[in-house]
């Protein structure tokens, strides 16, 4: 059976100590969501409403290329992972990006009124919505500075740690347009690393 409060007290602690009365505060206000493969979390132009931690599955937060027709994968988002487009979130403007549900899922979620709510009404989860601020900040440095200084492998290398089973989960060409190469680029990665052992 799953436990919402001792699911949410290991995930968000991961951002910010919550006192179980600042966490009891939060509960009414995070709703389980189901969605079917290829179901979107959100859409381009649309504001991102609801800041999603994963349940289960796997989704992927991707732009369209109106002009050339062409899908670019930024991100995955798996287990235990938040899910949202945060700039969108934040200050409520229209998202650039998809994100699609890449298999069957399930998230936790809160919506942006509800945070804000918590926000002004606790020290505690004021100082989560900066902590949480840094944290997305971060991860888009570390994507920005993967793509301008490491090499295909190096970029392959460090989304397999993330995303350890990513190729039994989610077909190989969206792994290609995350890292910014060709399938077969990708196949010759995956042998030059396999016969490394």
């Amino acid at each position: 059976m799953f436990e919402k409060e001792e699911f949410l007290t290991r995930i968000l602690n991961g951002i910010c100590d919550l006192s179980p009365e600042n966490l009891a505060l939060s509960l009414p206000f995070w709703h389980r969501k189901s969605y079917n493969k290829a179901d979107f979390f959100n859409q381009q132009h649309i504001v991102c409403k609801d800041l999603g931690i994963v349940l289960s599955g796997i989704f992927r937060i991707y732009y369209y290329d109106e002009s050339t027709g062409e899908e670019k994968n930024i991100y995955f988002f798996s287990e235990e992972q938040f899910v949202v487009s945060f700039r969108s979130f934040v200050f409520q403007h229209p998202c650039r990006y998809y994100i699609q549900a890449l298999e069957d899922a399930e998230i936790l979620f809160i919506s942006y009124e509800n945070l804000q709510y918590l926000y002004e009404n606790s020290k505690a989860w004021e100082k989560f919505g900066r902590n949480l601020a840094e944290h997305f900040f971060n991860q888009s440095q570390v994507r920005t500075e993967d793509l301008l200084f490491l090499s295909h492998e190096q970029r392959y290398v460090n989304l397999l740690q993330d995303h350890p089973n990513i190729f039994q989960r989610v077909q190989a060409y969206h792994v290609a347009s995350y890292l910014g190469i060709k399938n077969q680029s990708l196949s010759r990665i995956r042998k030059r690393l396999l016969s490394k052992g």
